[in-house]
């Protein structure tokens, strides 16, 4: 009840603002005679709410016409081609006894649940995980066909504990129909997700991984919540849009399910264990973060599809990094946006035959949309300081009502809307922008937020300096840039 209150107090807030800035605009704004017009129907507007509207298409039309025709034919291929084995591989590192205990149980119930010959993998730092697991094992009893191994590994990351796993997994040389599974070790699996994803296998023999839909639990602050639950809404629309095609553009580290064969193979695991960046002026660089990244394009390259499942859901415990929201967020942002920049700089290397010609541009666009989404306000702020204040008011106001009106469309994602949504897709848009610009031009600076881990930096004391030095100079030339732009169109 008071989570009902409060969500309807923040929308009444919310749709009080957006009439107050109504009222503070010129009614000319509303005449489409008027000059003041064109900021609402300007070329780079109409272009950024294009592809917003394609991705919500396709979405749609995936979730809602194309997926349930799938998912029947699937259970159709699985009974004649079923899995042969299914391994569950989870690796865990520094989560609270409470979370991992939960994640932990949720793993070794599906393992019964799912009725398939099942081994769990658990790639693991400390003896305490260990023992948790045994004990959970003990208590749940799990029946013959279950099996439990243990993978023991140094505290060097995340990378080094999936390859580990996957030789261990590469030890039971299993067929060409088994099936693994990667689980973070904060994800807690929801009943039934290994037999709602294992069809698609059956279906379509050239995928070669699948990732699951995401919900979340946080650890944090109201705004810290509404941030996270906004970013999986509109995660679930985009991965639906790019599952249309069967081009996912990434493999969430969360949850995933490979085929065996797949991942036990020695060139995977090397691009997981081992993935670098052969960049022209940062030099050549190992990955720290983003193994999700690093899987896909693998998988990519050698001329695998990947897919999504809309109706096998996992819930993640979220722990921000910090208590402060914008201190939590800078960090998470910079560590997403620097792998998909990292990614990105080499993916639209493998050209629009083998990418398609969507995601070719998705991912040109990563590149594109980080300038284009702050144009509109810093044209805004300086049109402003140039014909007066109404220019900032109607600006401040076309945003408030679309990102209302976007908001109302996620929620036929079936994910729930909050009050705060409409705000966070502003700080998303401006905030993100201004992480991602810093970070494109910094791509060697890595570092996991709950690890405290860093990438070292370059022995070498010329390629150092040079990196500073260089990464400062397109910094300030690049935005320098884009402010004389806005300046000449204002």
């Amino acid at each position: 009840m008071q989570d009902i209150i409060r969500a309807a107090s923040g929308w009444m807030l919310w749709f009080s603002l957006l009439g107050a800035l109504t009222l503070m605009v010129p009614k000319t704004v509303f005449d489409p005679e008027h000059y003041h017009y064109i900021l609402f129907i300007g070329a780079i507007g109409i272009w950024r709410y294009s592809v917003g509207i394609v991705h919500f298409i396709r979405g749609m039309i995936f979730l809602y016409i194309v997926f349930p025709i799938q998912k029947r034919r699937a259970l159709a291929a699985l009974e004649k081609n079923p899995p042969s084995h299914i391994y569950l591989m989870v690796t865990s590192f520094r989560i609270d006894a409470q979370t991992t205990a939960q994640v932990y149980s949720s793993i070794i119930e599906e393992a019964i649940r799912c009725g398939y010959p099942t081994t769990v993998v658990a790639s693991i730092v400390e003896m305490s995980d260990e023992l948790l697991m045994k004990s959970l094992w003990q208590k749940f009893d799990p029946p013959e066909h279950v099996k439990l191994k243990f993978v023991r590994i140094p505290g060097t990351g995340k990378r080094d504990g999936l390859a580990n796993g996957f030789r261990c997994i590469a030890n039971d040389m299993p067929d060409e129909t088994a099936l693994a599974a990667v689980i973070d070790g904060d994800t807690v699996l929801e009943p039934d997700v290994v037999t709602l994803c294992a069809p698609f296998f059956s279906l379509y023999p050239n995928v070669g991984a699948l990732t699951t839909n995401e919900t979340c639990e946080v650890l944090g602050t109201y705004w810290m919540s509404q941030w996270h639950k906004l970013r999986f809404a509109q995660r679930h629309i985009g991965m639906s849009s790019m599952a249309l095609s069967k081009r996912v553009l990434t493999l969430t580290g969360r949850m995933s399910m490979f085929r065996a064969s797949v991942v036990t193979q020695n060139e995977f695991i090397d691009d997981v264990e081992n993935d670098h960046l052969e960049h022209w002026r940062l030099g050549r660089f190992k990955f720290l973060t983003g193994d999700d990244k690093s899987s896909w394009y693998s998988l990519m390259r050698r001329g695998w599809d990947t897919y999504y499942v809309p109706d096998a859901t996992i819930n993640t415990v979220e722990h921000p990094p910090e208590k402060e929201f914008l201190k939590a967020a800078k960090q998470l942002m910079f560590r997403w946006y620097g792998n998909s920049l990292r990614q990105n700089s080499r993916a639209t290397k493998l050209g629009i035959a083998r990418l398609g010609v969507l995601t070719y541009y998705v991912l040109w666009d990563q590149r594109i949309s980080m300038w284009t989404s702050i144009l509109g306000l810093t044209a805004a702020i300086m049109g402003a300081l140039k014909y007066g204040s109404e220019i900032l008011w109607m600006y401040l106001l076309w945003i408030a009502f679309t990102r209302s009106v976007v908001t109302l469309l996620l929620a036929f994602s079936g994910h729930r809307i909050g009050p705060a949504f409409p705000a966070m897709l502003y700080f998303n848009q401006i905030y993100g922008s201004l992480i991602k610009i810093y970070v494109f031009f910094r791509l060697d600076r890595q570092s996991w937020t709950r690890q405290k881990t860093k990438l070292a930096l370059s022995k070498d004391r010329f390629q150092r300096h040079f990196n500073q030095l260089s990464t400062q100079i397109m910094t300030f030339s690049s935005v320098s840039l884009f402010i004389a732009l806005v300046l000449h169109i204002v």
